[in-house]
């Protein structure tokens, strides 16, 4: 465990009044006390004080409903929601993300050392997962004691361990969780629950992140934040009489029968599992600095690269793989894919045969649906032995933007398909492929989905998509990728990476040129498409922007 220095002089953000939001500070008290505000304004002067040279940042975390999972610095947008992590040419994930652990008292000032580490450590994409979230649903006693102030949420056993370490677990293997939201009036968790995804970095804080043995082992890096226990008395006064009403007397009550016995008996004795101890917390601008040097080297040992070299060339020469369907070329089919490639065909054109195409793979597609024997009466009276679909529903999911092209066909044949949109655009300076955009119907792993994306050459985007789709609890046999064109490339790194999706298209070319792209191919769909003009390489869809 290593102490590091309090760097006095060193300038610090403003301490916001929600500095950590943990324990008993989460109840919701009334007040007859009508001086809060006077009240509060009266404790300003007792905070420490605050450096010029360096303005308030806002609170933005994963964990804000109100707020978007996103945090913008100088340099690029942090995701704060996460994102499915790189994945190898065989669709799986290499390595584990990186898992931070921050611990402290009450108002230390955890979740602003959060934010600052996010800030500084400039990575796309990182998850902040509060333990404020799994705090346990109460009983009836419990919620009315709670009411009068005699629950004691600062408590290990107030907290869902099992819960934490489970959703703990899936994130670092990159796999969609759904995280409580957790009413502090009620004191009971809500009916919605939101999600969230793997990322780079996860940072986990709470005032128990270090009190169970099973935790503390998916916790790359312990951080245990020290602040002064008066300076953390006086933030809780400031907070709860400022934005919940109470008056001093309630606080200093509930401070010194729950929240200073339960810091002296399960908080302090966990600095000894800490990797590193931040004296005066959110001040110590030096010793969050040497934390992220820390990471950056520890995620430069993990770093992924999506190696479109290996994809090439992990399967040559294997015979195509039984899950792919190609629509027989009969010669309307073969006249339209003329009329599709030849770079003279006006936009008109393009889109019109684009779109009977659609529709004849929309058609085909559909018959590898599940379907079973039924019995129906005619209008004769007589019975017709049949067969009707047999799973619960069908949504349809688009690559976006070319992938959006293909809705329209699969609703004119699906009466009431839903519909979700995935993008994914390639990275300019690292080739690798990028979840921007996500957006899916909820209980959609009861749905036979299919995928949709106009072009597939390396298969990158589709990889990730369907990663997406398996994260979300989507079995892989019951998802279809249809694409109007795909290289061998694309279809072999799919089928081996997912040997049971299903891959259907209308033609398949043999080769993709040093750019990846389908060669003889068809050309930048979403541009010829959409009338756009041609942009920069590694830009776009199939040759770029959701990399095939």
């Amino acid at each position: 465990m290593a102490a590091l220095p309090a760097s006095a002089d060193a300038p610090r953000p403003v301490p916001p009044p929600l500095a950590a939001g943990d324990g008993p500070d989460r109840l919701e008290g009334k007040s007859e006390d009508r001086s809060s505000s006077s009240n509060a304004e009266s404790l300003d002067r007792l905070l420490p004080p605050v450096g010029a040279g360096r303005s308030p940042r806002k609170r933005t975390t994963s964990q804000c409903k109100s707020e978007p999972p996103l945090l913008r610095t100088s340099k690029r947008t942090i995701y704060t929601a996460g994102r499915p992590p790189w994945y190898n040419e065989h669709g799986t994930q290499s390595k584990e993300a990186f898992a931070i652990g921050l611990g402290g008292g009450s108002a230390s000032g955890k979740t602003t050392v959060a934010r600052m580490i996010i800030e500084a450590l400039d990575v796309p994409w990182v998850v902040l997962l509060s333990m404020d979230s799994f705090y346990k649903v109460l009983t009836r006693q419990q919620q009315e004691q709670a009411a009068h102030n005699n629950f004691n949420f600062d408590h290990p056993d107030a907290f869902d361990f099992d819960l934490i370490i489970s959703t703990l677990k899936k994130l670092k293997q990159g796999k969609s969780v759904k995280v409580p939201i957790y009413d502090f009036t009620t004191h009971s968790r809500k009916k919605d629950w939101k999600t969230l995804y793997g990322a780079n970095v996860i940072i986990f804080e709470g005032i128990m992140a270090f009190a169970d043995k099973t935790l503390l082992e998916l916790l790359d890096m312990k951080i245990f934040v020290d602040t002064d226990s008066d300076i953390r008395l006086v933030r809780r006064l400031r907070r709860d009489i400022s934005e919940r009403g109470r008056d001093i007397e309630g606080v200093i009550k509930q401070y010194n029968k729950f929240v200073k016995p339960a810091f002296d008996q399960y908080i302090q004795p966990t600095m000894r599992v800490a990797d590193i101890v931040v004296p005066r917390g959110s001040g110590n601008t030096v010793a969050i600095d040497l934390i992220v040097q820390h990471v950056h080297s520890q995620l430069e040992e993990r770093k992924l690269r999506w190696d479109l070299a290996a994809l090439a060339s992990a399967h040559q020469c294997h015979p195509l793989p039984r899950t792919l369907s190609v629509l027989k070329s009969t010669p309307q089919v073969r006249g339209m894919h003329t009329i599709i490639r030849d770079r003279e065909t006006s936009r008109d054109e393009f889109i019109f045969y684009s779109k009977r195409l659609m529709r004849l793979l929309i058609e085909h597609a559909l018959s590898f649906l599940p379907f079973q024997d039924c019995v129906v009466q005619t209008p004769q009276g007589q019975d017709y032995s049949g067969k009707c679909y047999a799973g619960k529903q069908i949504t349809g999911v688009s690559i976006l933007r070319a992938g959006e092209t293909m809705e329209p066909a699969l609703r004119a044949v699906c009466k009431d398909v839903r519909i979700g949109t995935i993008l994914i655009q390639t990275n300019q300076f690292t080739g690798e492929p990028e979840l921007h955009y996500l957006r899916l119907p909820k209980d959609i792993s009861d749905d036979h989905v299919i995928l949709m994306d106009c072009t597939v050459s390396t298969g990158a985007a589709a990889m990730m998509a369907v990663r997406v789709l398996l994260d979300h609890d989507v079995p892989e046999d019951k998802i279809f990728l249809l694409s109007l064109l795909m290289a061998e490339m694309g279809v072999h790194s799919v089928a081996y990476a997912f040997p049971r999706v299903r891959i259907i298209t209308t033609a398949v070319d043999k080769r993709i040129n040093d750019l990846f792209r389908i060669i003889p191919g068809i050309g930048n769909f979403g541009d010829r498409y959409f009338g756009t003009d041609a942009v920069p390489d590694g830009s776009d869809e199939e040759e770029g922007g959701s990399a095939g």
